[in-house]
């Protein structure tokens, strides 16, 4: 298995609760949330952000709104509903309770020693 295929998908599955998290921050635009995942190292491509919001917006958790840029077209701001708020809490809230079970389970997994009975 490749490390950074692994790396990947296990960040992939974790860009929907980490998008709402960025957006209960504060209105953004698109840009600004592919640059606060691509610090945070969450993704690596622009493409990855675009379905997540679409499929968001369609579930009722963003809506947005068109503003004028002094720079060019319109930009696209997104904003959490209240809708999206309550999903982000119970995304969080089970996260975390992933999180804290993977760890229970690898923090009792007896760590691999190499096998030395050859020597």
């Amino acid at each position: 298995m490749n490390p950074d295929n692994i790396q990947t998908q296990m960040r992939r599955g974790a860009l929907e609760l980490c998008t709402l998290a960025l957006l209960a921050k504060g209105d953004a635009y698109t840009s600004d949330i592919v640059n606060a995942l691509r610090d945070a190292e969450m993704i690596v491509v622009e493409g990855a952000i675009y379905p997540i919001l679409t499929r968001l917006k369609n579930a009722g958790y963003l809506s947005y709104r068109w503003e004028e840029s002094p720079q060019g077209p319109p930009r696209k701001y997104y904003e959490l509903t209240p809708t999206g708020r309550d999903y982000l809490n119970l995304l969080a809230d089970t996260w975390k309770s992933v999180v804290s079970t993977v760890n229970l389970l690898i923090d009792s997994t007896p760590t691999c020693q190499p096998d030395n009975s050859n020597l």
